[in-house]
């Protein structure tokens, strides 16, 4: 059967990130098995996807450009417009499944009230949301009220790894209601990185927010260069700003992110969060690069196969990991083609697309 389908996210669209990235590549492999997938985002975006997938975009709100995750001022009025295009969008669409990547987009869809509606989790707000706001413990007690109140009330869940999955079931969600179902990568998107003898960067990729912790990976580098003077530590974001001890690459488009990552490096991932799914994980290993990353974010890694990790906020260990890969092309070499391979029989599009599809099977 096919299906008409609004895949919904409250956020700007495309941006070079995580989370648009997990939406267009959900919705590329729904459509490529015959469904017909609409995009409904906020009203604006840095870039075309190049997808050729249709964008309803809500209303334009004066003011709104911010890209990075997170509360503002606007957001009420963008979730306010994207509830009224997706209204619109289901009624002329005639849509028969809404799908809603994250916590806004739900709420969004509970307030068109079309059923069913399938709720991506990205995130559990109790250990978000305190990333962003002052009072850190209230601000976890208020995502923990979130994480009890809304995503119970989507027909059915999906989670992207089981510690997710569980914690939802311990917040009242039926846990016969929630799927585990990775984020889709693909390996053609991203050409293998080209591993020299000599000593590469290391790479950071994505925004520079709180929770990506990355005053872990500045220390480590200050570990790393004690030990290795010409170390380089190079950023590849979308958002504008300095961070001390490194190269600024800017990323406006998808194109600039796959050449960096074709690049000969050590790709660093110090995030702690456990909640999410650090999609340039998947991204690097598309590419064939060799990783470190804390175990708290590692979902995809396994330790001395496709990636080094290490324990949560341990800069030593940190440091550490990077120099054995600063220092050995060969390793860089192993785990690097371990990685692609992991994305190539873990993460392909369509084998996940199809289990997304019975999920929707299960709700028609």
């Amino acid at each position: 059967m096919s299906y008409r389908i609004a895949m919904v996210g409250a956020c700007p669209y495309f941006v070079p990130q995580g989370s648009q990235v997990y939406l267009r590549d959900t919705a590329l492999g729904l459509r490529g098995r015959g469904h017909e997938v609409h995009l409904v985002v906020y009203g604006y975006g840095a870039v075309d996807d190049g997808s050729g997938l249709p964008v309803h975009r809500g209303a334009m709100i004066p003011g709104s450009r911010k890209t990075a995750a997170g509360p503002s001022l606007s957001k009420p009025l963008l979730d306010l417009a994207l509830a009224a295009t997706l209204r619109r969008v289901v009624r002329e669409q005639r849509i028969n499944i809404v799908h809603a990547h994250n916590y806004e987009a739900l709420i969004a869809a509970l307030a068109v009230a079309k059923r069913p509606i399938v709720y991506h989790a990205h995130n559990a707000m109790a250990d978000e949301l305190p990333y962003f706001l002052p009072r850190r413990r209230s601000a976890a007690a208020v995502g923990a009220w979130l994480d009890r109140t809304f995503p119970r009330r989507a027909d059915y869940i999906i989670a992207p790894h089981q510690t997710l999955a569980a914690y939802l079931a311990e917040c009242g969600c039926d846990a016969s209601g929630i799927s585990v179902i990775p984020p889709p990568a693909d390996t053609r998107f991203f050409e293998p990185c080209a591993v020299s003898d000599e000593v590469p960067p290391v790479l950071y990729a994505g925004n520079l927010d709180a929770y990506q912790n990355l005053g872990l990976l500045q220390r480590a580098m200050g570990r790393v260069r004690s030990a290795l003077p010409e170390a380089r530590l190079l950023v590849a974001t979308a958002q504008d700003g300095p961070l001390a001890g490194a190269e600024i690459i800017p990323i406006p488009d998808f194109d600039a992110l796959r050449r960096v990552l074709a690049m000969d490096a050590v790709f660093a991932c110090p995030r702690v969060s456990w909640c999410g799914y650090p999609i340039k994980l998947l991204n690097a290993m598309a590419a064939g690069m060799a990783i470190v990353a804390c175990a708290g974010a590692a979902h995809p890694l396994r330790h001395q196969h496709d990636a080094l990790i290490v324990p949560d906020n341990d800069e030593a260990a940190f440091a550490e990991a990077l120099l054995s890969l600063l220092e050995g092309p060969e390793l860089r070499r192993q785990l690097g083609q371990n990685a692609r391979e992991t994305i190539a029989t873990a993460h392909q599009p369509d084998p996940i697309a199809a289990r997304i599809e019975n999920v929707y099977a299960r709700l028609a």
